[in-house]
């Protein structure tokens, strides 16, 4: 029998439904917080956890020190260096998690995302403020969820707020405001297909679900399934929810992508079987790399 393990802060209502889908599919499968495991650095052998194990989903990356952050990202890729399979990879989250890291490749490759001006500086930040329009969204570089987002309208708000910001250890990433009518478009991507999707609408200018938006169904058309999907690729996502934010232009930025994503909204708008998805993509991925021969 496969033996799965799911990965992340505390077990929740994902973590649930993803065992539950292993199960179904005849594999065990149990949570391990990644903030407990310990490792051996004198020796090439697997923690006892994960001894035995198939895979992993990665569901979070919980919050901690600098210190305590590297040494979880360190522990993955040795993790994967010892051949476990992750959905997804240490390297994949490690782009996923930074938001200033996912938005600078997707520039780089092309692809339409919000005027961005990152800076630690506060007058930098208020010269940014300026030139992105005086309509600025500041996002904390790591967090999901639209929690510690700001949206800035005026420039004495905008200095106090950086100031702050800055004086507790805080990078100003700044985004041009995109007027797309309180809403935006979640993608959801595994294994290099769109299999869900749905319009988020907001009760205030953020239309993240954890904030109140109200999730509806949506029907992607073509161009907005290759734009998501094309940045996902870029960042090497396997398992991703792509957010886009239809402007008024006609055109759909490239917000966030989210290499964890939560499907509690996108479930209650989508008759698709998220987690029995993501099982069955993990149970064939690991079968077909134990079939090939090594070497």
């Amino acid at each position: 029998m496969k033996r799965f393990l799911i990965t992340g802060s505390k077990p929740g209502f994902h973590s649930r439904q993803l065992s539950s889908a292993f199960s179904r599919l005849g594999a065990e499968s149990s949570f391990i917080p990644i903030d407990q495991l310990t490792f051996h650095a004198h020796s090439p052998n697997l923690p006892d956890l994960f001894k035995g194990c198939d895979g992993a989903v990665l569901r979070a990356i919980p919050g901690g020190s600098l210190e305590q952050i590297i040494f979880r990202m360190d522990a993955l890729y040795t993790l994967e260096r010892r051949g476990i399979v992750f959905l997804n990879s240490p390297k994949t989250i490690e782009k996923t998690v930074d938001k200033y890291y996912t938005s600078s490749l997707l520039a780089e490759h092309g692809l339409p995302v919000p005027p961005t001006i990152v800076t630690e500086r506060v007058e930098e930040g208020l010269e940014a403020f300026h030139r992105l329009g005086g309509d600025v969204v500041y996002k904390p570089l790591f967090g999901s969820g639209g929690k510690g987002m700001l949206r800035l309208t005026d420039e004495k708000t905008a200095e106090q707020s950086f100031r702050e910001l800055v004086s507790n250890g805080a990078v100003l990433y700044l985004q041009r405001f995109v007027q797309c009518d309180k809403q935006d478009i979640r993608v959801f991507i595994l294994g290099g297909r769109v299999i869900a999707a749905m319009r988020r609408i907001g009760v205030e200018w953020r239309a993240n679900c954890a904030l109140g938006g109200k999730p509806a169904p949506y029907r992607p058309s073509p161009s907005v399934k290759n734009l998501a999907l094309e940045a996902a690729t870029v960042i090497g996502a396997e398992l991703a929810g792509v957010d886009l934010l239809p402007a008024k232009d006609g055109t759909y930025y490239v917000s966030e992508i989210n290499g964890s994503p939560a499907w509690r909204g996108l479930s209650l708008v989508s008759d698709v079987d998220i987690p029995g998805e993501i099982a069955r993509y993990l149970l064939k991925k690991t079968s077909e790399i134990q079939a090939t021969p090594q070497g």
